[in-house]
């Protein structure tokens, strides 16, 4: 056994000592021993505790993988994710004001991915232990809306029909406007029984939708998500805020960015998270990789009627990002890319007219990349504001405001 002293928490949740060593659910300031293999500290014992440890109110915290910081105060952890933001604007030498982290509430998220496997009694489902291949069964979890959960015997019973016994499947559970939403990846290849049991259990647990694959299975109802003042019907599986809390927040940040524009770029759009807020003060062009999505936003807009005018196109902005001339229109240029960043399309951003860009990341530090070459070209980063949906989870997402000078 090795005594060690947490000096800070890295990016994945995990307290760092000097060496460096990693030690597993611990937090600044506390003096820890454990068996130090490589820079792993294991079967961590806690020698004196922070002010900032509290007791996990999850009874599944120490086996399941899917939170990090239960351990930690609320306070501890909201500051703990602006300084992971801090921290990528600091590696930039970029300075502006980062506002205090928004938290969304426990039991708030309305979507999950639930790991399902057969076993000999059955099936098992819920997530993975933490660095292991074991699911967790989390009948409780404090994270999902406590609508999800009925998920977890879906996820069982379809496991029981559409699953090899060696094969693991991921069910995606959303909460629709009419129900739950479900889609399956890594189950049996569809045939004509299998069709059949599926649309049976469609009916015995009175789903909204079942898709397989990326193939709708059976149908009860419309699984449609509210934006705005629309009503959009996503496609199976596809990317939505975790949480309601989280997309309000988000929402309410880039319509403070935007406020007196009249004409929006709404850049890797989705299904119109911020086009259909938008569209209540500004026309918005949205514009989005996924063929798919745009058309049900397309869809929710028709739908809609009386909305402002929306445009919209399927377009793959990492190869063909929007040009300077096809920019100029714009007052304001959304973007909310996937983690990888959106380095082609600010580079054109940076040839163009545009004045002010929203930008929406889930990873400070390709943000914080982007952002350098936006400030190196003549824009000031006003502010950013932290957003945390992932509830005692080391992930963070941002908003920060561009204005050219």
């Amino acid at each position: 056994m090795t005594q060690h002293t947490i000096i800070r928490l890295g990016h994945q949740g995990d307290g760092i000592a000097e060496g460096p060593v990693f030690a597993p659910r611990t937090l600044p300031g506390e003096v820890v021993s454990g068996t130090l293999n490589d820079s792993q500290l294991t079967d961590v014992r806690i020698d004196v505790p922070s002010d900032d440890r509290v007791a996990a109110p999850c009874r599944h915290y120490k086996s399941c993988g899917g939170c990090q910081l239960q351990h930690a105060s609320d306070a501890l952890v909201a500051d703990f994710k602006a300084d992971v933001v801090k921290a990528a604007l600091s590696a930039h030498r970029l300075e502006t004001d980062v506002r205090p982290t928004l938290t969304s509430p426990a039991q708030s998220r309305r979507r999950a991915t639930f790991s399902v496997k057969r076993t000999k009694k059955g099936a098992t489902a819920g997530f993975h232990g933490r660095a292991s291949g074991v699911i967790v069964e989390v009948t409780d979890c404090l994270l999902v809306d406590r609508a999800l959960l009925p998920a977890l015997e879906v996820a069982k019973a379809l496991a029981l029909v559409g699953s090899s016994r060696k094969a693991e499947m991921s069910v995606s559970a959303t909460l629709s406007g009419e129900g739950l939403d479900i889609s399956v990846q890594g189950g049996k290849p569809l045939d004509g029984p299998l069709r059949i049991q599926l649309a049976q259990a469609t009916e015995t647990h009175g789903l909204c939708r079942l898709a397989w694959d990326g193939e709708v299975i059976a149908a009860r109802g419309q699984a449609f998500q509210t934006f705005g003042a629309a009503r959009v019907v996503p496609p199976p599986g596809t990317f939505l805020q975790a949480t309601v809390h989280g997309e309000h927040s988000l929402q309410a940040l880039v319509m403070e960015i935007c406020a007196g524009a009249r004409s929006v770029a709404d850049l890797f759009a989705g299904c119109g998270t911020f086009s259909f807020p938008l569209l209540a003060h500004a026309e918005v062009h949205a514009v989005e990789g996924d063929a798919e999505m745009t058309a049900a936003l397309a869809a929710g807009w028709r739908a809609a009627g009386g909305l402002r005018p929306l445009t919209s196109e399927a377009r793959d902005l990492f190869r063909r990002p929007l040009l300077p001339d096809e920019l100029k229109r714009f007052d304001v240029v959304v973007i909310d890319p996937p983690r990888a960043g959106a380095a082609a399309q600010v580079a054109q951003i940076i040839e163009s007219t545009v004045k002010t860009v929203a930008y929406v990341s889930c990873n400070p530090v390709t943000f914080a990349r982007d952002t350098a070459q936006l400030v190196s070209a003549g824009f000031a980063l006003e502010w950013v504001q932290p957003v945390d949906q992932f509830r005692w989870s080391s992930h963070v997402e941002l908003v920060g405001k561009l204005t050219r000078l």
